[in-house]
Order: structure tokens, then sequence, then C-alpha cells
């Protein structure tokens, strides 16, 4: 598929994918949707990614569904009522699978975001393993203010990176957070003062991953997963299986050659 939406580029086995539509502030319109879980898709098979950096062009990040889709959505028609609320629950899945298929890709996402993160921005971030954004960045939940519950996954994944009763503020009011307040409160990881320091951070943290063991790195992002939806007992039990079958790699045995040998391991793939 050929990308007119979005922008990617990898060196050093770190994937960059960038939205880019900055005259409509990456507002993704049914394009852009289709193109990102194409490329998330294309990049979980990609042996030569080990990690991906998603950014936006322009002065934003992202702002979310374009509104010309939004409001194709809003004048579905159909004479059957039951018939037209199928075709819209099957919309809205399919609005849903990109950013799932960030959440599912095996390599770890990290989002550098500046200025606006917008209703389905927030989305989007919210399925990336790492956050980190300028201090002028913003997040907000915009749905409420379009008479809309948010549906592409904040209300189910943002309770589990903030705390709930300020996840339910945001989305009740919809006001916006900013940068500093985002990492008080556990949304990003850090904030840099400005765009070129963040891509600095966020490409540096990305290359200390590229470096380390791929297996290793995508067992551990199957495994936080995979924990995160049950006990603990479950999740022991889980990997107790993982490791007996992902162990012995020929990642582990390079991982102890390079220590002793007192240099920079080297992995395949």
């Amino acid at each position: 598929m050929e990308l007119t939406t979005l922008t990617l580029s990898t060196e050093n086995h770190v994937a960059h994918l960038r939205f880019n539509r900055p005259q409509r502030a990456n507002a993704l319109n049914q394009t852009a949707w289709n193109e990102l879980k194409w490329v998330f898709e294309q990049l979980d098979e990609d042996e030569n990614v080990r990690v991906i950096v998603l950014s936006g062009e322009g002065k934003h990040f992202c702002s979310g569904i374009d509104l010309e889709l939004l409001m194709s959505v809003a004048t579905l028609t159909n004479s059957c009522e039951g018939r037209k609320r199928e075709q819209l629950r099957k919309l809205i899945l399919a609005l849903q699978a990109p950013i799932n298929a960030i959440e599912q890709c095996s390599k770890p996402v990290i989002a550098a975001v500046h200025g606006g993160c917008i209703g389905g921005g927030v989305d989007i971030v919210s399925a990336c393993d790492m956050r980190f954004c300028t201090e002028d960045a913003y997040f907000t939940i915009r749905e409420i203010d379009m008479g809309m519950v948010a549906d592409l996954g904040t209300l189910q994944r943002l309770p589990r990176l903030i705390p709930e009763g300020i996840m339910r503020e945001m989305a009740y009011t919809g006001r916006a957070v900013a940068g500093p307040e985002a990492a008080r409160i556990g949304l990003v990881n850090a904030t840099e003062i400005d765009q070129a320091s963040l891509m600095d951070k966020v490409q540096n943290l990305a290359g200390q991953i590229a470096r380390k063991s791929p297996l290793s790195i995508r067992g551990t992002k199957h495994i936080l997963n995979h924990s995160r939806e049950h006990s603990i007992a479950d999740g022991l039990e889980y990997m107790a299986t993982w490791n007996a079958a992902m162990l012995l790699s020929s990642d582990l045995t390079e991982a102890f050659q390079a220590t002793i040998q007192k240099r920079q391991a080297e992995f395949e793939g």
C-alpha cells in the first residue's frame, strides 16, 4: 500500500511513523485509518524493525477523526433501523481496529506528542507502550463536547494508565491536560521543553530498546499485555509456559557471550 496520509522511515531498526495531514491538524480520514491499520500490521511482521516511534507533522500530533468522516457516520441511511444499527456497529469496530493493531503490534510503540492530542489522538496514544510529550502539548477527550461517548479505546485503556478520578474528570468535562500535568498523573513518561528535545529523547530511548534482544522485547510486550488482563497466578502460569518454549534461544547465548566478552551484543532479525 502506498502511504498518502502517513510517512514511514526506518533506521537502525527503529521505524519512525508520522501522521502527515498537517493542513488538517493530522485529523484522520478513512484513508488514514486504513493506512494506520495496514502499516502496523506490516511493521509487526518486519524483522528489520524492533521499535516504532509515532509522531505528527506540523503543529499538532493528531486531532482525531476527520469531521467529514464523522459526518458520514452520522448520516448512514437504511430503510431498516436494525440494519442501519448493524452497519454502524461494524463501522465503529472497523475504526477501533487500527488502534487495536498498535496495541497488538509485537514491537514497542513510543508516542512522541507535541501540540494537540485530541479525541481519537488520545485513543491512539492510550494504545502505545510509552508516551512522551512537549511541555506545551495537551490532551483532551473531546468527544463529550460533540455529544458522543468516546468509543475507540480511551475509556477502556486510559483508566489503566492514570488515576480513575482524573480520567473520569477528563472524560466528563473534555478539559485539556497540559504536558506537565500529563507527566504528573502518569499519562506520559516525561516532558521535554520543545519538539527537538522530545525527538532526541524518544530516538535515544528507541535506540536503547533496539539494541536489546528483539525476541525478548517482543516476549516482554506480549507478557505485559497478557498479565494486564489476568490474575497474578494465571500470569505466572502462562509465563512458565512461555519461557519453556522461548527461553533457550540464540539471543540468550549471544547475550551471555557478549557479557563475558564485555562487548555490545549483536542480535539477529
